[in-house]
């Protein structure tokens, strides 16, 4: 029912499945429906836990990346030495990676003593075990760092065999060089931190700057993965439905010039080949408060994406939006992959011209105010997080997780291998 636009995510699933039974008899059976009801109620049921809390666009981006990113069956010998956990920061995100690579998330306590301070027991035994920690290092920024720093130290004197430290958002990574005398660049500081306590690995995801790489030694690889990928889904989900056209991908800023770049060519190679690219050049006051912007580039009767890695307090973002806007623009949308949304942000979002703005769920919805905007639109990054556990295991190339090279606009990945393989066959 669902396929066909008859499915409410408000309808109770005792509703949905009586509702299809009382349809199916004439064509199916009811005893060749009763045969595939064990079947049924358990995709549901898997259906329910992944699509709880998201929207449509989130589901169908979700189911998209999930066939992408996940076409490979995990190889279940690669998982019986596996122990996902995950502290306070971001548990949704880790339920649903442990959903994708079949996984159980480990049994854990992580709270606080009457003083404040941080409590952490392992239930599980992990002695020998490679394990993942799931914990960005969101607001609030210092308890989130400090449940992780713990974290590690504990599966250390644990004697666990390799401990990777999975971090969609690191924090304080906007100190990663010295704008000012006497300031610290805690970005590194952050790292020597992580590698004093004993981590073998680091996943992030869409690092503010590539050189916090750097600030780890060769001991602790790190890989800092793309979400590029998750809103070019996005787009080529929604292009048809919105009619976008004349696109021109825009960069809020010098230092993102590199990421607008690559989303420009991932369109241009898929189906949007006249993709144009401008950037916002600004000043700023003091580290919060734009002083002024200048546009490099042409965006009159154009469709324009900003991308960004974060949105913060959304004053970039809108005054961008803005100056856009005096140029002509014609619709404006936002990727950022670290939705932030500090003070004001949800205010001004709501009260600028912006159509929409995408960002993924490497920090979890914070407040009401922001569930109820309908031009935020959060999409998961269980998938790439998911795949890139398992091509680690795997011991597999994580550095082109999924090849867009032969897909066309508005084209699903089932139509994708059907349209490969007849060209094969022809």
């Amino acid at each position: 029912r669902r396929v066909h636009g008859e499915y409410s995510l408000n309808e109770s699933w005792m509703s949905s499945f009586w509702k299809s039974f009382q349809a199916f008899p004439k064509v199916i059976g009811r005893r060749a429906l009763f045969a595939g009801a064990v079947t049924l109620v358990s995709y549901h049921s898997f259906y329910l836990r992944a699509s709880k809390g998201k929207t449509e666009e989130s589901i169908d981006v979700d189911r998209a990346l999930r066939g992408r990113f996940m076409s490979k069956k995990p190889n279940p010998d690669a998982y019986k030495n596996v122990t996902l956990l995950t502290g306070n920061a971001n548990i949704p995100l880790a339920q649903e990676i442990a959903e994708y690579l079949d996984v159980p998330l480990g049994k854990i306590n992580v709270g606080r003593f009457p003083d404040g301070e941080v409590n952490i027991q392992i239930i599980d035994n992990v002695r020998g075990k490679d394990v993942y920690v799931i914990q960005p290092t969101c607001p609030p920024v210092n308890d989130n760092l400090v449940e992780l720093l713990l974290l590690v130290s504990t599966l250390r004197r644990a004697s666990a065999n390799k401990i990777n430290v999975i971090v969609p958002y690191y924090g304080y990574s906007r100190q990663d060089r010295k704008t000012a005398p006497r300031v610290p660049i805690a970005a590194a500081d952050v790292a020597r931190l992580l590698e004093t306590m004993g981590v073998d690995r680091v996943i992030a995801v869409d690092l503010h700057c590539g050189q916090i790489q750097g600030f780890f030694g060769p001991r602790v690889p790190v890989d800092n993965l793309e979400a590029n990928l998750i809103g070019y889904q996005y787009i080529l989900n929604q292009s048809k439905k919105l009619d976008m056209h004349n696109l021109t991908v825009i960069s809020p800023d010098a230092g993102g010039v590199n990421r607008a770049k690559k989303f420009q060519e991932l369109l241009r190679q898929n189906g949007f080949p006249d993709t144009g690219l401008a950037m916002i050049i600004k000043h700023r006051e003091v580290a919060s408060k734009v002083a002024g912007m200048h546009l490099v580039g042409q965006v009159k009767g154009s469709d324009i994406i900003i991308i960004d890695d974060m949105i913060d307090t959304a004053g970039t973002l809108c005054e961008a939006v803005n100056q856009l806007k005096k140029h002509g623009a014609n619709r404006v949308f936002a990727f950022a992959t670290h939705g932030l949304f500090n003070g004001p942000a949800i205010e001004r979002i709501n009260n600028s011209e912006i159509d929409k703005i995408i960002v993924t769920n490497s920090i979890p919805t914070r407040n009401q105010q922001e569930a109820e905007s309908d031009k935020i639109v959060r999409l998961s990054c269980a998938p790439l997080i998911a795949e890139c556990i398992r091509r680690i295991q795997e011991n597999e190339s994580i550095s082109s997780p999924v090849s867009y090279t032969h897909l066309r606009a508005h084209e699903t990945p089932e139509h994708l291998v059907c349209r490969l393989l007849l060209e094969k066959k022809k």
